[in-house]
């Protein structure tokens, strides 16, 4: 009966349309590489890279450079992948991804991984520079094995600690320009790194469930719900009070000041409102604000550079 069950889901896998195959498994490298996470951390990058001081690189070669720090970070996410298998399959929010489900064997996904990450450190190397591309490649190792392997599994500051790597692309974006180190990236990295922990906890509190049968360490499930709630109000309002330090050393003007005050205002509500009365319904409208939060943060911060008051 099961060999007879498999040929017939083989046929069936046969019998399909070749475009439907070749789009089903584009559409799988692209769940492996989280595409749409990897665009916002371009869209970081960008705002890095437009506010780093002009020093006349062509479009082509700032798209380029770009399009390498997103292959990089879509490599670390293909191991993620890979090494988050086991524990996704345990996951209701994760148990349907590629390589968790078996469409896509680790050995195909590492490939991809090898493949994309190679072409994006040589896009770097030959339109960057070397500097953008080493700091590209460390925080692919502090993403996909540091924070991935390691910390996810060992404290409940998994996501305070590892989130450094995945708030470096301002910095990335500025440094691909500049080919040197400054202190206002590093502003935009703060940013995004206090982001990250209500970011995620948002999503811990109503998955906590997800992690207590994975057996993931997050802070909900570690420390509690309602404890989890107040470090989320807390890291708000340092996060608001981080978002006006651009404003503060000139790097930003009013408009940005307006929209960071206006966005912060709303992330803290949404804190307090979760703290009071949360249930998962309310922690799942704090994450998927808090996303729309980082994006549109970074769209005032460039309009402010070319519409300045």
């Amino acid at each position: 009966m099961a060999l007879t069950i498999d040929k017939k889901a083989l046929q069936g896998e046969r019998s399909q349309p070749l475009i439907n195959r070749i789009y089903n498994l584009l559409q799988d490298y692209l769940a492996i590489s989280k595409f749409k996470v990897v665009a916002m951390l371009v869209l970081t990058a960008w705002v890095g890279l437009a506010l780093a001081p002009d020093v006349g690189r062509g479009i082509a070669v700032q798209f380029t450079s770009l399009l390498g720090i997103g292959l990089l970070s879509a490599a670390a996410a293909v191991i993620n992948h890979v090494v988050d298998s086991e524990i996704d399959s345990k996951m209701a929010r994760t148990r349907h991804r590629p390589v968790a489900k078996g469409r896509l064997s680790k050995t195909h996904a590492l490939s991809f991984a090898a493949a994309i990450g190679v072409a994006g450190f040589i896009m770097l190397m030959v339109w960057a520079n070397t500097l953008t591309a080493i700091l590209t490649l460390f925080a692919l190792v502090g993403y996909a094995f540091v924070y991935t392997s390691f910390l996810k599994r060992a404290t409940p500051q998994n996501i305070v600690i590892g989130g450094l790597a995945g708030a470096m692309p301002p910095l990335l974006g500025w440094v691909s320009e500049t080919d040197q180190m400054a202190a206002a990236p590093w502003l935009l990295v703060m940013i995004i790194f206090t982001w990250t922990p209500p970011h995620f906890w948002a999503l811990a509190i109503a998955r906590k469930s997800d992690y207590e049968r994975a057996k993931i360490p997050m802070l909900p499930v570690t420390h509690g719900i309602d404890f989890c709630k107040t470090c989320v109000v807390a890291y708000s309002v340092l996060l608001a009070v981080v978002c006006v330090l651009p404003y503060l050393i000139g790097m930003s003007g009013l408009i940005y000041l307006i929209g960071a005050c206006v966005l912060n205002a709303v992330f803290i509500y949404k804190a307090v409102k979760l703290k009071i009365a949360g249930n998962d319904e309310i922690a799942m409208d704090l994450f998927r604000f808090s996303i729309i939060h980082l994006m549109v943060l970074f769209v005032v911060l460039f309009i402010d550079k070319w519409l300045p008051l």
